[in-house]
């Protein structure tokens, strides 16, 4: 049975929404798991990182009380693993409305001809395969949720890949592939009357955060988005009809 995860008045945009979060521990997963606990979600967190998820976990609750945010350590590399932790989910909170995969890496090298391919063996695996994971393990849950949305977080190289970006830009691409695979998917099962779950690609140029202009007090950081920013352009999929964000790259930076 399909039920409404949007509202009005005192709610949030998302009151009654499930949504899990793979790589919450991270600078993206922190802004995510914030904003998301503030549109009134129950936020299903996981990491590798057991430490740093509590400490974004706990940072989510205090901000919101009342807020239901809970965290995993979940091995993305394992199938089975992932698979667990989707079904744990959905068994406990009766629905999944949402997957955002923020597990990031990134590799260079100063030349093309100075390609690691050791690179491209750890990014195949963070990039790629996580995403292979979650979006096998998580397919049936959000197209029973009604309003489902899987979203990939990418960067604009993966469209114009540069010369020591081969490894990374390989790897968003092929990211972005599987998910628009998952986007026909869900066009598919929705029928004539479109689709009742959506896959969408949010692009980067690269990301941003207060830690790192503190660093670099100096740096511009030009056509970067802001950590808080992606948040919010993570809550607004929900605000469009699956049909329009199926399949789509919504681009937060100018494209290249």
């Amino acid at each position: 049975m399909t039920t409404s995860i949007t509202s009005s008045g005192n709610q949030g945009p998302l009151e009654g929404a499930v949504v899990a979060v793979a790589g919450a521990a991270g600078p993206a997963g922190r802004a995510a798991l914030l904003r998301l606990a503030e549109a009134g979600a129950t936020v299903v967190a996981a990491d590798a990182d057991a430490e740093r998820l509590a400490e974004a976990v706990d940072a989510a609750r205090y901000a919101h009380g009342g807020a239901t945010v809970t965290g995993d350590t979940v091995d993305l590399l394992d199938l089975d693993a992932t698979r667990e932790w989707a079904d744990r989910t959905e068994k406990e909170f009766g629905r999944i409305d949402g997957l955002v995969h923020l597990v990031g890496g990134w590799r260079g090298s100063a030349s093309f001809a100075e390609t690691d391919l050791a690179d491209w063996d750890l990014l195949e695996k963070l990039l790629i395969r996580t995403v292979q994971h979650t979006s096998l393990a998580f397919e049936g849950a959000l197209k029973r949720s009604g309003n489902g949305r899987y979203l990939l977080i990418s960067a604009a190289g993966a469209s114009r890949p540069t010369a020591g970006n081969a490894a990374y830009a390989a790897s968003k691409a092929a990211a972005e592939a599987w998910t628009l695979a998952l986007a026909d998917a869900f066009r598919k099962a929705g029928g004539e009357a479109g689709p009742h779950a959506a896959a969408a690609i949010l692009v980067v140029k690269a990301l941003v955060n207060d830690q790192m202009r503190a660093e670099r007090p100096n740096a511009k950081f030009a056509g970067f988005t802001d950590v808080t920013e992606l948040a919010e352009a993570v809550i607004g999929v929900w605000d469009r009809p699956a049909r329009e964000v199926n399949g789509q790259r919504l681009w937060l930076t100018p494209k290249p």
